[in-house]
């Protein structure tokens, strides 16, 4: 499972990429994250608010924190 975070570095940003690798490994789940913060890469997904979340390419979240249950949901 391939998963990227879209952000620009904010404190959102870095709270969703470490509960989604939190999430993960509670489950057990292999899983490869990335953060993407290249603001044409971003805008490429066409998110427009952030941070953004893509799953084996498909927009999955975007804006804010996602709640541990809607990341659990992803696994």
């Amino acid at each position: 499972m391939d998963i990227k975070v879209l952000g620009t570095g904010c404190a959102n940003c870095t709270s969703t990429l470490a509960l989604i690798e939190k999430v993960a490994a509670e489950k057990g789940v292999s899983v490869t994250v990335s953060k993407v913060d290249d603001i044409c890469d971003i805008m490429s997904y066409r998110v427009m608010s952030l941070p953004g979340v893509v799953i084996d390419g498909k927009v999955v979240h975007a804006g804010g924190v996602p709640g541990r249950e809607k990341v659990e949901s992803w696994f």
